[in-house]
């Protein structure tokens, strides 16, 4: 008994001893914390990217932290849309539902409205011969719901009763949106 208590003491020790731990060192990598997670704000993403050539890094870096906004952007809308349908109980809710997500997956293929870059860096591991790119985008949230209501506006798919009830979805999100921006200032 005092020999296994002896030997797990010993390991404890070893363990708070090594720097590392168990799991390896941790890493602090850019643009962590708050300032870079989304809010009633702002949409945010960061990104990371490694090449031996420093234009691929970043690219790959741009590519994910675009890629994290555009899935943002796309969950909170589903999520907005089908809790507005839901509470409506529109008969053609699902019909709705499939032109709104439409509607968000073509604003998120064309430009993304007011993106901004809010961070970049670069790294290079001489001894990998490597790069390594750390990007950070924001989007905030009203720019990006009134960029969605006049894609809407364009869209011949959607007929006039499909836009009443999309104006208002976006409506809503602009109002909190906006309320947010006040509150932030």
């Amino acid at each position: 008994m005092k020999l296994k208590l002896v030997a797990a003491f010993a390991i404890l020790l070893a363990l708070g001893a090594c720097a590392s731990g168990p799991l390896g060192k941790k890493v602090k990598e850019p643009f962590q914390g708050n300032a870079y997670e989304s809010n009633n704000r702002f949409f945010r993403a960061t990104g990371k990217g490694e090449s031996s050539q420093d234009n691929i890094a970043r690219g790959k870096a741009d590519i994910e932290a675009k890629s994290q906004l555009a899935g943002q952007v796309n969950t909170t809308m589903k999520q907005v849309a089908d809790q507005y349908l839901g509470q409506t109980e529109n008969a053609n809710a699902a019909d709705v539902a499939d032109k709104f997500q439409s509607l968000v997956r073509q604003v998120m293929n064309t430009n993304i409205a007011d993106l901004r870059k809010i961070g970049e860096q670069k790294y290079f591991n001489e001894k990998e011969n490597k790069y390594t790119v750390f990007m950070a985008y924001e989007i905030k949230k009203n720019a990006m719901f009134r960029f969605m209501k006049k894609q809407a506006k364009t869209d011949q798919t959607i007929d006039e009763r499909q836009m009443k009830i999309i104006d208002e979805i976006l409506d809503e999100q602009i109002k909190k949106a906006d309320e947010a921006e006040k509150e932030g200032s």
